[in-house]
């Protein structure tokens, strides 16, 4: 797989017009998951001529691409992160929205040994946690 967002897209054959490139440059520099409108006011931060239209579109061409992977973390809006990145594990901060990526060995470990009890080999998974701090 290509270091980049852009270099994938690139690598796949995609047309890259200037706003496309906008939006796959603000994708990689993402370290969080942003759905289109975070990405939409980053990218036309940059390039003013970028409306949301572009971007959604953008986004629904690049997870068609397999470029992109989507998430649904409830609050009604589709977030985005690269797609075939390590795998890792989402919990999602209930009261600000924030994703904590991670990744738990006993977990993992754990899911092996629950789909081995039940006759399966594991291929997969997707877990998400949803929480609110602890007061302390």
């Amino acid at each position: 797989m290509s270091d980049t967002i852009l270099s994938r897209c690139e690598a796949s054959g995609l047309r890259m017009t200037e706003q496309r490139r906008v939006i796959a440059t603000v994708l990689d520099e993402a370290n969080d998951h942003p759905d289109v409108e975070e990405l939409y006011a980053r990218a036309s931060a940059r390039d003013a001529g970028i409306s949301l239209a572009t971007v959604y579109r953008t986004v629904k061409l690049l997870e068609e691409e397999g470029i992109l992977e989507r998430h649904d973390f409830g609050g009604g809006r589709a977030h985005y992160e690269a797609a075939g990145r390590a795998h890792h594990d989402h919990l999602i901060d209930m009261d600000t929205g924030r994703v904590i990526e991670f990744c738990d060995p006993d977990i993992e470990a754990l899911q092996e040994k629950i789909a081995a009890k039940l006759g399966y080999t594991l291929k997969g998974h997707k877990l998400e946690l949803y929480g609110v701090k602890k007061s302390s």
